[in-house]
């Protein structure tokens, strides 16, 4: 029977049996402690907990799931897996135990012609909780399972609870006999390991109210909740492997299809070696894994969701590697494994597009890491056990951290890569390193928004507050204040006299304090004293305080003293211009290029953007121009622009995008363009017109990091003087090439093109005059002991010119006796040396990389290469003579044995 069939049939069951059937829910868990949804009743634990009113009284659904606790397990065990489906039926304060027993036995073995399952009855056993004698009795009484059958278990194996006071219960576990060889009779008792008698169903009878919990064991029941519940969960991979007659869930229909591909692929067979069996089962579960969290919106990264996406597909493109497949794997694994799951899933086809771009274009650059990386631990693992005589050692943290810093080497790939050799990892000392790393950028940031100040004189400030600081921004320019904080040098003060840095805390204030990608407000505070601040700053450095960063350049700023803050209004608008064209961009690259193109970063600056999204790969010239002219056909539509606060859940129901990862309170500012076109959940300020922005001109797209590109903008004055100054550099070049402005392409490329055969004529020119000499520095090589030496400057000379001379010379010279050639020029003002050995010379011990990183240190730089050909350079030019000399010298030096 097919995984999908099983599915279907157990939502069309528990229909029939009065359940409402509720689709999965994302994998994203709800739970912000939790990274995705770990099991079947995570989207119903507010019902199971009455923190929210369940709108029906019974449920039941196939909720994916995903864990990675043991990650390690994976493909080792029948059972691990990190993306699994469970099937659970729920009950809210109606039917208890007795239901809940006799659905789970009749849809187990009944019939196959009634839409069960038609397991034999007699391959089934149960646990219970040793002191549930009333869940004892109902097996016996409903199933008429004998007592030998039915086995008592202690509350780590057969209680349930959240881990916190509230609803807890006893459970019953219900397990299928493979048979006699797969291990020893006796039932889950004495199958520990749990090969012979799988767990395929646990039965939670949710009846108790706890408190006081100590531990998963240690806690003090209250009594009876009013409302009992039932939460139950059946292993839909288990079950599928059982009934199709396969060995692990590996091998079951939706799973063993990447199997197959990954061994067409390296031509290994499965079943002929554990270790590689192991390698393509990691990469079927992993594929598949990857697939639905890519489905569900994740994105790779180093954090968090994003960083156990990277881990999962980094993990398949090594085993892959470790299979024998250098190329690339994934465009060859992924489609099969959306093909095998899409049946259950039919979303998973509809977006494959998008979620094919973003897993091809990790495995792409993990390609590019896992070479370099591999390379240097290898060397890092060699020079480690040539230092301990062979044996395995302790690779230092330093060079973990090094592996993850400088070559972006996941610490959990450099600890598997390590052990396979036989080579422990100082974890102790790398994690040390990043949370050093992770100190000082978080010491940079709060420099950021402190100035340097210690956060205890901002937190003393925040506790003096009598009211949080009103922003009056919205809506004003300007407003009568009051000061309620003063700091000089990072010190509170009871006053401030000119001149003097100062940071400044007022009751209310219409200065933005920058957040969300917008800058701060510039402007200024004058008080009724006569006292000046000119503002340049305004930070926020623990929530609820806006601090105003600026000079006091007259009069004296004390405590309690009254005044008038009015911002820069040009500034204000032309940010303000940038932060709604911001989201016009957002909006016009979901529509043009994908929903997937989500905000990853921006900065709003007068007249300036810079938009950061995730995108797996980069944005077309010509889509970019298309954004550029939606965006603007928008903006001459004068679109409204409006705000609203509303509860964070009509939010989301409105359609509002919110920024992945970003944290939200229960009541959030919403700012639409346009009605519904554009929404997004933003507490920055906006024009009210889209006609205000003027113009938008993208200057271009690039990368900056791993799946993020950046996008850069001008908006308002800022586009119009490009503009400007692009309509008169086409008019310079116009004249200047005598041509019209459009045949201006045409000429620059004809030009472009005649420019690059010119270099190309000169190239072989120079080559040629330069090889001219290969005879004659053959024919006149002095003999430096048993060696023919060559040495020769070249003047201005590139390094392949370079390399092609002592090439030429050291074929006329042949291989009858040693030959070391080198030769030098200059290039761009700066020095090359090319050194090249033959045979002969190699056998003498006359190595080219040692003879070249001598001539570099004389020309004060560095180089090398292999023993027959190598190449170095340096700064000083006038040194080369003084490098080639010394080239010659180390050949007599090796000569003469010293």
């Amino acid at each position: 029977m097919r995984t999908a069939e099983i599915r279907k049939r157990w939502l069309d069951y528990f229909e029939a049996q009065g359940h409402a059937v509720v689709p999965s829910a994302s994998l994203i868990s709800p739970d912000p402690s939790t990274l995705f949804t770990i099991a079947g009743m995570v989207p119903f634990i507010p019902y199971m907990t009455a923190q929210q009113t369940p709108p029906w009284k019974r449920a039941t659904s196939v909720q994916k799931c995903v864990r990675t606790l043991d990650i390690d397990d994976v493909g080792k065990t029948t059972r691990h897996g990190t993306f699994f489906q469970m099937n659970g039926n729920f009950s809210f304060g109606d039917y208890f135990k007795a239901d809940a027993i006799r659905m789970a036995w009749d849809f187990l073995t009944g019939s196959l012609d009634d839409g069960k399952l038609g397991i034999d009855p007699d391959k089934l056993w149960v646990s219970v909780y040793y002191e549930d004698d009333e869940a004892r009795q109902l097996w016996k009484d409903i199933v008429g399972l004998p007592d030998e059958r039915i086995q008592g278990l202690g509350k780590k194996d057969n209680y349930w609870s959240t881990g916190q006071p509230g609803p807890a219960g006893p459970c019953s576990e219900i397990f299928y006999d493979r048979g006699a060889a797969y291990g020893p009779d006796g039932g889950p008792l004495v199958d520990e390991g749990g090969d012979r008698f799988v767990e395929i169903w646990n039965l939670v009878f949710m009846q108790y109210e706890i408190d006081e919990v100590k531990s998963k064991e240690e806690f003090r029941i209250l009594g009876e909740l009013a409302n009992k519940n039932i939460d139950t969960g059946m292993g839909l991979e288990r079950v599928a492997f059982l009934l199709q007659g396969k060995d692990n869930m590996y091998e079951i229909d939706e799973v063993f299809p990447v199997i197959e591909a990954a061994q067409k692929l390296s031509g290994k067979t499965y079943g002929d070696n554990h270790e590689d069996d192991v390698r393509m089962r990691v990469v079927a579960d992993h594929v598949r894994s990857a697939l639905m969290i890519i489905g569900d919106g994740v994105r790779p990264s180093n954090e968090g969701r994003g960083y156990v996406l990277r881990r999962l597909l980094r993990r398949s493109v090594r085993a892959m590697r470790l299979l024998g497949v250098d190329g690339v794997a994934l465009p060859s694994l992924l489609p099969v494994s959306k093909d095998a799951m899409a049946p259950s899933y039919p979303e998973l086809a509809e977006n494959f597009e998008q979620i094919s771009a973003v897993a091809y274009a990790e495995e792409e650059a993990f390609r590019r890491t896992l070479a370099s990386g591999t390379t240097i631990l290898d060397n890092a693992v060699a020079n480690l056990k040539k230092s301990s005589g062979g044996e395995g050692g302790v690779l230092p943290g330093e060079a973990a951290f090094q592996l993850h810093d400088t070559y972006g080497f996941p610490i959990d790939l450099t600890l598997e890569m390590a052990a396979e050799q036989g080579v422990q990892v100082d974890e102790k000392a790398f994690r040390s390193l990043m949370q050093e790393q992770r100190t000082r950028a978080r010491a940079d940031a709060l420099a950021k928004r402190t100035g340097g100040a210690d956060v205890a004189a901002y937190e003393a400030l925040e506790k003096e507050l009598t009211a949080p600081v009103e922003f009056l921004g919205y809506t004003q320019t300007d407003a009568t204040v009051r000061v309620v904080g003063l700091l000089s040098g990072g010190v509170p003060a009871p006053a401030v006299t000119a001149p003097a840095e100062i940071e400044v805390v007022l009751d209310r204030t219409p200065f933005y304090a920058e957040a969300g990608g917008q800058l701060a407000d510039h402007g200024t505070i004058v008080l009724d004293s006569g006292a000046t601040i000119e503002v340049d700053d305004v930070q926020r450095p623990i929530k609820g305080l806006n601090v105003h960063r600026g000079r006091l350049v007259e009069g004296t700023a004390a405590l309690g003293d009254p005044g008038t803050a009015q911002i820069d209004t040009a500034r204000r608008k032309a940010i303000s211009r940038a932060h709604s064209a911001t989201h016009m961009i957002h909006k016009a690259l979901h529509e043009l290029v994908g929903p997937d193109r989500t905000q990853a970063g921006s900065e709003n600056a007068p007249s300036r953007i810079r938009f950061d999204f995730r995108s797996p790969s980069a944005v077309s010239a010509s889509a970019l121009t298309e954004i550029e002219e939606r965006v603007n056909v928008r903006l001459a539509d004068n679109l409204e622009v409006t705000d609203q606060l509303m509860p964070i859940a009509k939010a989301r129901e409105v359609g509002a995008m919110a920024l992945f990862g970003e944290k939200y309170g229960d009541v959030v500012r919403v700012v639409s363009i346009g009605g519904d076109w554009s929404r997004e959940l933003c507490a920055g300020t906006h024009v009210k017109q889209t006609g205000q922005l003027g113009r938008v001109t993208l200057l271009g797209e690039s990368s900056i990091g791993s799946g993020v590109r950046r996008v850069d903008a001008l908006v308002g004055d800022g586009a119009y003087g490009f503009q400007a100054k692009e309509h008169a550099l086409v008019g310079q070049l116009t004249s200047l090439l005598n041509t019209r402005p459009e045949d201006l392409h045409e000429r620059v490329g004809s030009l472009v093109s005649r420019l690059k055969e010119a270099e190309k004529e000169l190239a072989t020119l120079r080559q040629g005059q330069l090889l001219a000499v290969a005879g004659k520095l053959a024919a006149e090589a002095p003999r430096v002991g048993d060696v023919r030496v060559v040495t020769h400057d070249a003047g201005e000379a590139q390094a392949d010119d370079l390399r092609a001379l002592v090439l030429d010379v050291r074929g006329r010279l042949g291989e009858a006796e040693p030959v070391v050639a080198a030769a030098g020029g200059v290039s761009g003002g700066r020095p090359v040396v090319v050194v090249v050995t033959n045979a002969a010379a190699r056998a003498a011990g006359y190595k080219a990389g040692d003879l070249v990183r001598t001539a570099a240190q004389t020309l004060g730089g560095g180089g090398g290469g292999k023993p027959d050909m190598a190449q170095g350079g340096g700064t000083d030019p006038a040194k080369l003579g003084e490098a080639l000399a010394g080239i010659a010298e180390g050949v007599r030096l090796v000569a003469v044995g010293a």
